[in-house]
C-alpha cells in the first residue's frame, strides 16, 4: 500500500472510488470542481500493489465568515470497501494533517460522522463556537 499526492493520471481512478462508494456523485463532482477550478488544496491517494487507487481524500480553501484564517477543508474521504478496518482511512488523514502542517495550515476542518471523526482527532465544532452553513 502507498499513499501519496495525486497525480493527473490518478483522476479516474479516484472519481470510480468516489462514485462506488456513495450513494450520489456528489462527492465525484465536487473533487472534479475543485481541481478544474484550482481550489484543490491536496489530495492524496491509498494505491494497492497493481497501482489502483483504494483510498483517497481531499482537501480545499475554508473561509470563515468570509475571512481567509489559512484554514482547509477535509472532504471527501473515503477508503475501498475491500480495504477498510485496517486503518487506511487513519493513514490518510494523518498524512495529510502532516503535509498541512508543513505548508503553514492554521486549522483542517470537516462534516460528517463524529464518531468516525474523533478516532482522528478531530473534536465537535460547537465546542468552539463554530457552526456551517450545510448541515453535517
Amino acid at each position: 500500500m502507498l499513499i501519496r499526492v495525486e497525480i493527473p493520471i490518478d483522476a479516474p481512478g479516484i472519481d470510480a472510488l468516489l462514485r462506488r462508494s456513495f450513494e450520489s456523485d456528489a462527492e465525484a463532482k465536487l473533487v472534479h470542481d475543485l481541481r478544474e477550478d484550482g481550489f484543490l488544496t491536496l489530495g492524496l491517494v491509498a494505491t494497492d500493489d497493481e497501482g489502483q487507487v483504494v483510498g483517497y481524500v481531499a482537501f480545499s480553501p475554508v473561509d470563515v465568515q468570509g475571512e481567509d484564517l489559512q484554514w482547509v477543508g477535509m472532504a471527501p474521504l473515503v477508503v475501498d470497501e475491500k480495504y477498510r478496518g485496517q486503518g487506511l482511512a487513519r493513514q490518510l488523514v494523518y498524512e495529510g494533517l502532516d503535509s498541512l502542517n508543513e505548508f503553514g495550515y492554521a486549522a483542517v476542518v470537516t462534516l460528517g460522522d463524529p464518531a468516525l471523526y474523533s478516532r482522528v482527532g478531530y473534536e465537535l465544532a460547537a465546542h468552539y463556537d463554530l457552526h456551517s452553513r450545510w448541515p453535517g
